[in-house]
């Protein structure tokens, strides 16, 4: 009887043992085709990368997904590559060394508004990934005089992808268009345009000109230019968080050396006023700036309604700028009643 009794014991220990390892097998499964199917939906290019956040704004949270699945981890943990940092898996494999700066890493910390070097480092210039967005007859025309003002690069790095300006440009214009306010985002590469006529960075507003009075003639029903940044100030700075989600912070600079600025700036205290109203100190104010060392201009001399916004420091994610424009588009929505 004890024998029997031992024997049904050792069975039924065999059975959980194997119901564990088939419930350990399907999670493990489950798990590989998941990454699988996750690393399908990812892109490797900024262009498609923007395409897929206009479809789906929370596109980016699967890379973060990405870099916590299992397949990720095992690999890390059994090969000691890290699929989520390359650089570091060619420096211990191949003895690579990196001799650019880290991606995103900002030194200058003067408001790019100033007539100072750009912080420009490691972003590209973005194509147009939805031109047909682009209005015939726009009424808000988005440029930027420095396109490749970078944002954190935080779990896209590793998959080439490099957030800047210019994409936080496409994505308000296609919140502005599905709101109704027909807009333009400058195509034109401004860098390369400064390239060509063995400009330096101080030139910067000289060449966003060139293209800002190309399309003032091109288009005449303006209601509103915008020329979009990306400040250089802290995560701390240029973060806040409403009702749970965490916006970039934005800032309203006018210069008072032109004949247009008091134009210009009571645009820019509406709609401060207004963004505020709407989202408690998201707007960090409007900044005028004149006299020696400083631009005192921004372009904004050629229209009454030219702004410049500060969207954002360089440690905020394109999530957190991507939740600012959605809130941007509202309120000038809002303001040129659309």
């Amino acid at each position: 009887m004890a024998k029997r009794f031992v024997a049904k014991k050792k069975k039924k220990h065999r059975f959980k043992i194997r119901y564990l390892c088939y419930l350990f097998f399907i999670y493990v499964g489950y798990q590989v085709t998941a990454g699988v199917l996750l690393q399908m939906k990812l892109t490797t290019s900024n262009e498609d990368f923007l395409r897929a956040m206009m479809q789906d704004s929370n596109h980016h949270l699967l890379y973060e997904k990405n870099n916590q699945n299992l397949v990720t981890k095992a690999t890390k943990f059994l090969t000691g590559i890290d699929m989520k940092n390359p650089v570091v898996t060619l420096e211990q494999v191949f003895h690579y060394k990196d001799t650019t700066e880290a991606a995103g890493m900002v030194t200058n910390d003067k408001n790019e508004a100033d007539n100072t070097e750009p912080t420009e480092q490691t972003t590209k210039y973005i194509v147009d990934p939805k031109p047909e967005s682009n209005n015939k007859d726009p009424r808000v025309y988005i440029y930027n005089t420095h396109q490749l003002e970078n944002y954190s690069m935080k779990n896209l790095e590793a998959y080439n992808i490099t957030p800047n300006v210019m994409m936080a440009s496409y994505l308000l214009r296609e919140k502005l268009n599905d709101s109704g306010i027909p807009s333009i985002v400058e195509e034109g590469d401004i860098n390369e345009f400064m390239k060509l006529n063995s400009w330096t960075n101080k030139d910067s507003y000289k060449a966003s000109r060139t293209f800002m009075t190309n399309a003032l003639e091109k288009y005449q029903n303006l209601d509103l230019l915008i020329d979009l940044h990306r400040d250089a100030i802290t995560k701390k700075a240029s973060t806040i968080t409403i009702d749970g989600k965490n916006y970039a912070k934005v800032l309203f600079v006018i210069g008072l050396n032109n004949k247009n600025y008091q134009q210009n700036l009571e645009v820019s205290n509406r709609l401060n006023t207004l963004i505020n109203q709407k989202y408690p100190n998201l707007s960090r104010g409007v900044l005028t700036k004149k006299g020696a060392n400083v631009n005192g201009i921004y372009n904004q001399d050629l229209h009454n309604k030219a702004i410049l916004i500060e969207c954002g420091g360089y440690e905020n994610t394109i999530d957190e700028v991507s939740n600012t424009i959605e809130a941007l588009s509202t309120v000038l929505t809002e303001y040129l009643g659309g």
